[in-house]
């Protein structure tokens, strides 16, 4: 067969990613902290794409510009409500401000009569003080936050108390690098063999050092490990006997709630154990967390649900987690117009434009398709708003991708690091997707997984030392409600809560109802 050429024409449909499409995916799934850092990386690169300001909104509605409720009357003009100068002071426009006190009597010796003005001589650097301030004479508004005094962190507290400490500045020296190495629960993070090679000093002079930082305050500081701080604070307290040295010394049986090896290693009986675990409690095994100087941030959420009147939800976007972002037409025509067409600044600003179009409308896209969701989970979800957790239904994405028409990974970019506020508290929207867990009766309606861990933890919250629930049990307690379990699942599903054993919240709680009894 002989080789030839030929040409074909072929219609194929494909799925092509571009960088817009791409741009719209990961609009979805961004947080409202991170789509605000994509806005202005954008606003930055685009000229022609601009936040609206709410001050600027809020005058434009007020009509700050235009004279409203805030515009100053004009005093002297004639009309009704214009007052007469000759009711406030005599001499009209050429009155000083002193002449005005004395008219009003707001003297400073009527307000003051004991301050003279030899008592205001006394102290001139104070007046000095307060005219240089911001707002003091200059009539400029003064920021509260310069008058509020710093937060004291723990790097700072114990530098204020090594120069009593130590009185070699080598040994200072070290004493700082230690401190260096300390993370925000005063722990000591590093080997000290390797400080001192680093230092060029002895390790036995670094270990000394450090045994007297162990002293500083808060007590427990400088501990390399959890043993070693509560030892710290029993010695501080001297309490560290031989009996409390071996129980912290054994902290892993204490986890296991083992008081049974705790009383033969520590040589005691029940009472001196429940003491010592009483003392134990009352230890901080965290001493630098009081100085942490992390700002808590708030979550804001996406959408917001309340009641309407006609028994429904109201189910609405949070306009604080809107974008406000505007396209400048009125630049773009200015300029296009000193512009060649076909040139490199033609097309740079025909590229903007299309660019701050295409953004426009994905965030308004991105906004639909947050309220579809959310829309559907409300409705999905109705009986857990209305009645709470026990009520709520099993859910996957792919009921609400059929409902609403999308296709799954849609709506798992949609719920991801998304919030609602809703009448029962704040949630995730992920929390309102559990797996269905079948009903022991036949033809019943399945159950959530969030609701059967909820009745899971009732059942242990409620249960009596002599009456501590196995996992038979809870199994047993839950197929008379109507819930089909493995007794494995259940294990899975407390272990999941961090709730020990039947066993050992046995001898917790008969320990700690001993310490009540003591």
């Amino acid at each position: 067969m002989g080789l030839s050429t030929s040409l074909f024409l072929r219609q194929t449909q494909s799925l092509v990613m571009t960088p817009q499409l791409m741009q719209s995916i990961q609009l979805l799934q961004m947080t409202h902290f991170e789509l605000n850092q994509f806005i202005a990386q954008e606003v930055e690169k685009n000229p022609l794409l601009e936040i609206a300001s709410e001050d600027a909104e809020n005058g434009a509605e007020t009509g700050f510009e235009s004279g409203g409720i805030f515009a100053e009357p004009e005093l002297g003009s004639e009309g009704a409500g214009a007052p007469d100068e000759s009711e406030w002071y005599e001499g009209g426009s050429s009155a000083t401000a002193e002449q005005l006190g004395e008219g009003l009597d707001t003297g400073f010796e009527n307000v003051f009569p004991d301050d003279g003005p030899e008592r205001r001589a006394d102290a001139p650097e104070l007046l000095s003080q307060w005219k240089s301030m911001p707002g003091g004479d200059s009539g400029e508004d003064y920021d509260l936050d310069d008058f509020v005094a710093g937060q004291v962190t723990l790097r700072d507290h114990l530098n204020q108390q090594i120069p009593f400490l130590l009185g070699s500045m080598t040994d200072r020296l070290v004493a700082q690098h230690l401190v260096d190495h300390l993370d925000e629960a005063g722990y000591l993070q590093g080997d000290v063999q390797e400080i001192a090679a680093r230092l060029g000093k002895r390790a036995e002079d670094v270990e000394a050092i450090l045994h007297r930082l162990q002293t500083l305050e808060p007590p427990g500081v400088f501990a390399r490990s959890l043993s070693e701080c509560l030892s710290i604070q029993l010695r501080q307290k001297d309490r560290l006997d031989p009996a409390m040295d071996a129980l912290v010394k054994h902290l892993d049986l204490l986890a296991k709630r083992d008081f049974v090896s705790l009383r033969k290693i520590c040589g005691v009986d029940d009472e001196d154990l429940l003491d010592m675990l009483a003392e134990i409690r009352g230890l901080n095994p965290k001493p630098g967390a009081g100085f942490e100087s992390a700002v808590s941030e708030t979550i804001s959420p996406d959408i917001v649900v309340r009641p309407a009147p006609d028994g429904s939800w109201l189910v609405e976007l949070n306009p604080d987690t809107l974008p406000r972002v505007l396209v400048n037409q009125a630049y773009f025509q200015s300029v296009s117009k000193n512009c060649p067409k076909n040139g490199e600044d033609h097309n740079f600003l025909s590229e903007c434009l299309q660019n701050a179009n295409w953004l426009t409308r994905s965030l308004d896209q991105r906004a639909k398709t947050i309220m579809k969701v959310a829309a559907e989970i409300v409705r999905q979800q109705d009986a857990f708003l209305l009645r709470g957790v026990d009520h709520l239904r099993p859910l996957n994405l792919k009921t609400v991708a059929e409902a609403i028409k999308m296709h799954e990974s849609t709506v798992s970019r949609v719920t991801s690091n998304k919030y609602m506020l809703t009448p029962r508290g704040l949630f995730e929207l992920k929390y309102f997707f559990t797996v269905s867990i079948g009903s022991a009766e036949e033809g019943g309606d399945s159950h959530s997984a969030e609701a059967v861990r909820h009745r899971i933890r009732q059942m242990i919250a409620q249960e009596t030392p002599d009456a501590v629930l196995s996992d038979d049990d809870i199994v047993i307690s839950l197929k008379r409600g109507g819930v089909e379990l493995a007794r494995r699942t259940v294990a899975k599903y407390r272990e999941a809560m961090n709730i020990p054993s039947s066993v050992q919240r046995r001898r917790e709680k008969r320990a700690l109802a001993k310490v009540a009894a003591f």
